[in-house]
């Protein structure tokens, strides 16, 4: 699976079809991380590591997750 900012989706799954996986599961957090402080970073990355688990261990992501 991927992490990736949400500005990437459409490039992400480009380049997993063209390496022959359509099908793989990405979270995608907020665009841009760059310039963000660190309690907003550190809620980004609390909502992604909810959404990474329950990708993980359940095989799909949550609606509105990350």
């Amino acid at each position: 699976m991927a992490v990736a900012t949400d500005v990437f989706r459409a490039a992400a799954r480009a380049q997993a079809a063209a390496l022959g996986r359509p099908d793989l599961q990405a979270v995608y957090v907020p665009h841009p991380i760059q310039d963000q402080h660190r309690v907003e970073i550190e809620d980004r990355a609390d909502r992604a590591v909810d959404a990474v688990a329950t990708l993980l261990t359940e095989g799909r992501p949550r609606p509105g997750s990350a």
